[in-house]
C-alpha cells in the first residue's frame, strides 16, 4: 500500500449517487487527483496498475473485464480505510 492506493480509495469512498457507489475508470480518477486537485504527481499508467492491484486485493471491484474498465470501492476497501483491516490481511494479486 502506498500514497496512490490511499488516495484512490479515499476518492472512490466519497463518491455515491442515491446510496450506490460510483465506478470510475483509471483515467477519470487520475484526471481528478492529479490534474484537477494536484494531490499527486503520478502517471496514468501508475493509476491503472495500482487500481488493478487494489482489485486483486479485494479493495476495489472491477466492473467488467478489459483495459480501462471502471472500478468501485468494496466494503473491504472501506474497512481498510476505517482501520478495521490491515495490509497483512490482504490477498495479493
Amino acid at each position: 500500500m502506498n500514497e496512490v492506493d490511499d488516495a484512490i480509495l479515499e476518492f472512490l469512498r466519497d463518491l455515491e449517487v442515491d446510496g450506490q457507489r460510483v465506478a470510475l475508470k483509471p483515467g477519470a480518477v487520475h484526471h481528478n487527483l492529479v490534474e484537477e486537485f494536484g494531490m499527486l504527481d503520478k502517471s496514468l499508467s501508475t493509476f491503472s496498475r495500482r487500481m488493478d492491484t487494489l482489485a486483486g486485493a479485494g479493495l476495489l471491484e472491477k466492473s467488467k473485464d478489459g483495459k480501462g474498465s471502471p472500478y468501485k470501492i468494496t466494503d473491504k476497501g472501506i474497512s481498510y480505510l476505517d482501520g478495521e483491516l490491515h495490509t497483512e490481511d490482504l490477498r495479493s494479486n
